[in-house]
């Protein structure tokens, strides 16, 4: 992309309003646009991030056998009275309306309807087990919508529900989930910690979150260096310096950052909505449930909370906006020529760039955006490089800057 042509630009100040480091950064590098407390608009920088993040959780998903739909944001009253909680946990946050006379609500999750659903698929154990997935906007009345995408009123959330025979059958697709969770927030750049948390409505079981440690966090954890142990706050039995009951480490309190979250259901909406099957004896038994959340625009915000430095943000290789930031610092002919055949050889090589080609910004403008939007390559085309046939490269983590041959870029981006 020429970074002439592209529909924002930076600026020096976020909105005063602003709070969180996240926002703070996203917007002054024009990936979102802050429309009110809670509610942002991804810009193209921005969505290209968060289509990056849903793609690696679209593969993912897919890899454990979730097949993908998408359901309505419209969420019939009827049902959740029958499963207790149009006016109790959950049900209170949802943003209500009415529709042709008859209260609706708009989907802050979706068991109900996917267990609606699904309850017309599946009769028999042959039918089990089974797991499906949708990407999609949430909404809730959220209180405290005042730490940017990581607590929105409108949010980005990827929800798996899985439908199974026994509660054994469950447990082992519950542990595989954990591992595809790690897996997918690993690729975002994100080390997450296992966590012990409440069921918020959701389930009386013991459900876990994945927490990373983060001194922005809403969530106090305590948790084992060792990694075998962790408990949220809300819930934990347990405080800082204790031993770990499992391998008697002592336990550490610090702040996170909630990125995800599993839930054992049981058989608490099957048994409410009517989603039976028959087993192998003939017997008519309720079909055993789980829901796994995953918050694609909350692990960007938490990606900037933790890849960030007072220049900018700097983004996880798989789901920065481009790969290379190209930048033309003269805007004599020679360079520019020089600059659009570099441009135009990563592009047919695959490489994703943004390429600073705008006239009347100096050098030190150029370099304070790249820095701001935080792309993880800088290559710097200038009258001193093209004496030695080279570019400047540097990493946008690191200090050092070193000249590489022209010739040799497309080679040293396919390694």
């Amino acid at each position: 992309m020429l970074q002439s042509q592209l529909f924002t630009e930076t600026t020096k100040e976020a909105p005063r309003d602003e709070k969180s480091l996240n926002a703070k950064l996203l917007i002054r590098a024009g990936f979102v646009h802050k429309e009110m407390a809670g509610v942002y608009s991804y810009l193209p920088l921005g969505l290209l991030v968060l289509r990056k993040i849903q793609d690696i959780i679209r593969e993912e998903m897919e890899k454990i056998g979730g097949q993908e739909i998408l359901m309505s944001v419209f969420q019939p009253k009827d049902l959740w009275l029958k499963t207790d909680r149009w006016s109790k946990g959950i049900g209170k946050d949802m943003f209500k309306c009415k529709l042709n006379g008859s209260e609706v609500g708009l989907g802050p999750t979706h068991e109900e309807i996917v267990t609606r659903i699904l309850k017309s698929y599946l009769s028999s154990y042959r039918d089990l087990p089974k797991s499906v997935f949708q990407i999609q906007t949430k909404f809730r009345k959220e209180l405290r919508a005042k730490s940017g995408l990581l607590r929105g009123r409108e949010f980005d959330m990827k929800d798996l529900y899985s439908f199974h025979s026994s509660e054994e059958d469950f447990e082992k697709y519950y542990k595989i989930v954990i591992k595809s969770y790690h897996k997918v927030l690993g690729r975002c750049g994100l080390r997450a910690i296992l966590t012990e948390a409440s069921g918020k409505g959701f389930t009386s079981s013991t459900p876990h979150e994945f927490q990373v440690i983060a001194p922005a966090g809403e969530d106090t954890i305590f948790y084992c260096l060792g990694g075998d142990f962790s408990q949220n706050k809300e819930v934990a039995k347990v405080k800082a310096g204790d031993k770990c009951p499992i391998c008697q480490k002592t336990l550490i309190e610090e702040k996170s950052i909630e990125v995800g979250n599993i839930f054992p259901l049981g058989i608490k909406y099957s048994e409410a909505l009517g989603a039976y099957f028959t087993d192998k004896d003939g017997k008519k038994k309720p079909i055993t449930m789980g829901c796994y959340g995953l918050g694609p625009s909350r692990i960007m915000g938490a990606a900037v909370e933790i890849h960030h430095d007072s220049k900018g943000i700097i983004w996880p290789g798989e789901i920065a906006p481009f790969q290379v930031h190209l930048i033309q610092l003269q805007e004599n002919p020679e360079i520019k020529k020089k600059s659009r055949e570099i441009y135009d050889t990563l592009l047919k090589t695959g490489i994703e760039v943004l390429y600073d080609d705008r006239d009347g910004k100096s050098p030190g403008e150029k370099f304070a955006d790249a820095d701001l939007i935080g792309i993880p390559w800088r290559i710097v085309v200038s009258e001193r490089t093209l004496e030695k046939d080279s570019v400047e490269l540097k990493r946008r983590d690191k200090e050092e800057i070193k000249l590489v041959k022209t010739k040799e870029l497309q080679t040293f981006f396919k390694s």
